[in-house]
């Protein structure tokens, strides 16, 4: 379970509880490190990925291309715990988006995705400041969401990211492994309690 803070008009990241990812398939420490902050105020839900990374393959230009064939940070949220349908938001690191909703057969099959629909005025940036490092920073006003952000608040969440190295090896991590290469299993999807 991860405790998503709340806070007031500044966020201090260090506050924040990490999560750390872990190769999906074995749940072993990945080759370069990331790290998942989230945190809450009644308007927007914030998320920052912090990525070690030495090598940057991303050419996609335009919202709503493929970027899972390439370097991406993903996060998924199923709000109602279905199982069933879920959004699924997608950062690159040239900051190019993509969302949209999906729904799953509930076991490990993507049914069908509407790309159509896309997360109002979403705010998405990347930053390399840190010498081998990419932050990703996400605000998502709350007006997205079926209910209002709130204390006590749960969903059911999975955080994902798509990193190839010099050698043209894709390694694919998450908060909660899937024990495949499929990030598309809601059953493997952790809780998000808004404290």
């Amino acid at each position: 379970m991860y405790q998503c803070k709340q806070v007031q008009s500044t966020i201090d990241w260090n506050s924040c509880d990490v999560l750390e990812l872990s190769d999906t398939v074995t749940g072993l420490p990945p080759k370069e490190a990331t790290e998942v902050r989230a945190c809450w105020s009644t308007e927007y839900l914030y998320l920052r990925f912090l990525c070690k990374e030495s090598n940057i393959v991303s050419d996609f230009e335009h919202r709503d291309d493929p970027l899972y064939e390439q370097d991406v940070v993903e996060f998924f949220i199923d709000e109602e715990d279905k199982g069933t349908g879920y959004l699924e938001l997608e950062v690159s690191p040239r900051n190019i988006v993509f969302d949209a909703v999906i729904e799953n057969d509930g076991i490990d099959t993507v049914v069908s995705i509407d790309q159509t629909w896309c997360f109002k005025d979403l705010q998405t940036s990347v930053e390399s400041k840190k010498q081998g490092y990419l932050t990703t920073f996400i605000t998502i006003p709350s007006s997205n969401f079926i209910h209002p952000l709130h204390q006590g608040l749960r969903w059911k969440v999975n955080f994902y990211r798509i990193d190839e190295d010099l050698d043209g090896n894709r390694e694919f991590q998450a908060w909660r492994p899937t024990e495949k290469i499929n990030f598309h299993i809601p059953s493997r999807f952790g809780t998000m309690v808004f404290i």
